[in-house]
C-alpha cells in the first residue's frame, strides 16, 4: 500500500510511542517529541486520513490515538529499521545455548527459558517431549470460585499452567501455604522419587486442603512422569504477560492461561507458515484468544531440516525490532548447537 513520506513519519512516530508508553497519542505530542517539521494541525489532519485508511485508532472517545493492527503491519513491512542484537545479548545466547547440551528436551526447554528472559515476554518453543522432570517450585493464581491456576516451574527452567478445583474459596495465605509446604518438600524430586514419608508430611501439614493436595498432586504425576514421544509447546515466562498494561484485565489473563494449557492449538499457532522468520499480528493469529497478541516465531534445523520453531508472544504493543532480532538470532544459534551435536 502506497503511503506519501510525511504519513509514514507520522505512523512511525505513533507506533513507537505507543510500544514505549502504552498510552494513546494526540497530535500536539506528537509535534513536541518528534522533530517532522510540520504543525500540529497538520499533523492532526493526517492522522484523520491515517485513521480513514485503517492505520490507527482511537480507543475511546476524547483519546489519542493508537496503532490498528494493520498500522503495526505496515510499521514492521515498511517502516521498521532492522535491528542487530547487541553484543551483551548475543554473548548470553551463545554461552547459554552451548552449555547445556547433553539432552535435547535439555536445550529445547532451556531455550524456552532464555528467551522469555532476554524479551520479558512469553516464549513458546516447539520440540520434541520426553523423558522424566524434576519438581522446582509451585504457585498459585485465583481463577474462580472452587478452581485456581497452578503454576508449575521445572527444574529445568519450564514452566507448566493447569486449572484444577480446589473444591472451596481458598485465601491467599492458604494457597500460599500450600505451595510453601510442596516447594519445600519436593524440590529437585521426580514423582516416582517422591516417598510415602514425604506425602504424609504434605498431608499433615495441609489437612485442612484435601482436595487441592490430592488433584495437585495427580496434575504433577502427569507433568513430572509423562512418558509420551510427541511434539510439545514448552512456555516460558507466562507471568510476563501480567506485567504488561493490556493484561491488567483479569479475564483476558484467564483466557490465555486457559489456552496455554492447550498443547495441540499452540502447536497450530507456532506451526510456522513458511520457513523463516513469520510476524503474526493481532487478528491475524489463527486463536481468537490471541487477537490482542502478536506472535513473532522462526524455524530452527538440524541438518539442514526443519525441525521446529521458536516463538515470542506478547501484547500487540511490543517492541518488534528487538524481539525479531533476539528470534532470528536465537533460532540461528540453536540450529549450530543441535547440528553440532548429531555430528
Amino acid at each position: 500500500m502506497q503511503m506519501d513520506e510525511r504519513k509514514r513519519k507520522i505512523l512511525r512516530a505513533i507506533v513507537q510511542d505507543y510500544i514505549a508508553t502504552a498510552e494513546p497519542i494526540g497530535s500536539r505530542t506528537i509535534a513536541r517529541k518528534f522533530d517532522l517539521g510540520v504543525s500540529s494541525a497538520t499533523i492532526r489532519n493526517e492522522m484523520a486520513d491515517l485513521e480513514d485508511l485503517g492505520f490507527i485508532e482511537q480507543p475511546y472517545t476524547s483519546a489519542g490515538r493508537i496503532p490498528s493492527d494493520a498500522g503495526y503491519r505496515y510499521f514492521v513491512d515498511c517502516l521498521m529499521d532492522p535491528q542487530v542484537l547487541n553484543p551483551e545479548d548475543m554473548e548470553i545466547i551463545e554461552r547459554e545455548s552451548t552449555k547445556r547440551i547433553n539432552e535435547l528436551q535439555e536445550v529445547i526447554a532451556h531455550t524456552s527459558k532464555l528467551l522469555s528472559e532476554l524479551t520479558n515476554l512469553t516464549s513458546l518453543v516447539l520440540g520434541p517431549h520426553k523423558g522424566k522432570s524434576t519438581f522446582g517450585k509451585m504457585h498459585f493464581l485465583p481463577y474462580q470460585p472452587g478452581q485456581v491456576i497452578m503454576v508449575i516451574v521445572k527444574e529445568n527452567g519450564v514452566v507448566e499452567n493447569h486449572i484444577i478445583d480446589v473444591g472451596e474459596n481458598l485465601t491467599a495465605e492458604e494457597l500460599q501455604q500450600v505451595a510453601g509446604v510442596f516447594n519445600q518438600k519436593m524440590r529437585g524430586y521426580s514423582i516416582g522419587q517422591v516417598k510415602r514419608s514425604m506425602l504424609h508430611e504434605i498431608y499433615s501439614e495441609l489437612s485442612r486442603q484435601r482436595l487441592l493436595i490430592d488433584n495437585a498432586l495427580d496434575m504433577l504425576r502427569a507433568i513430572l512422569d509423562d512418558n509420551e514421544e510427541e511434539e510439545r509447546i514448552h512456555l516460558g515466562g507466562t507471568l510476563n504477560m501480567l506485567n504488561q498494561p493490556e493484561f491488567k484485565d483479569l479475564s483476558k489473563v484467564k483466557t490465555l492461561f486457559k489456552v496455554f494449557e492447550e498443547n495441540e492449538s499452540l502447536k497450530k499457532v507456532l506451526t510456522p507458515r513458511q520457513e523463516g522468520l513469520n510476524v503474526t499480528i493481532g487478528g491475524e493469529n489463527t486463536l481468537k484468544e490471541f487477537r490482542d497478541c502478536s506472535i513473532i516465531s522462526a524455524t530452527y534445523k538440524v541438518n539442514g531440516l526443519m525441525i521446529g520453531a521458536v516463538g515470542v508472544l506478547g501484547p500487540t504493543r511490543m517492541d518488534y525490532a528487538k524481539v525479531i532480532a533476539i528470534v532470528d538470532f536465537m533460532t540461528r544459534s540453536l540450529t549450530e548447537v543441535l547440528t553440532k551435536r548429531r555430528r
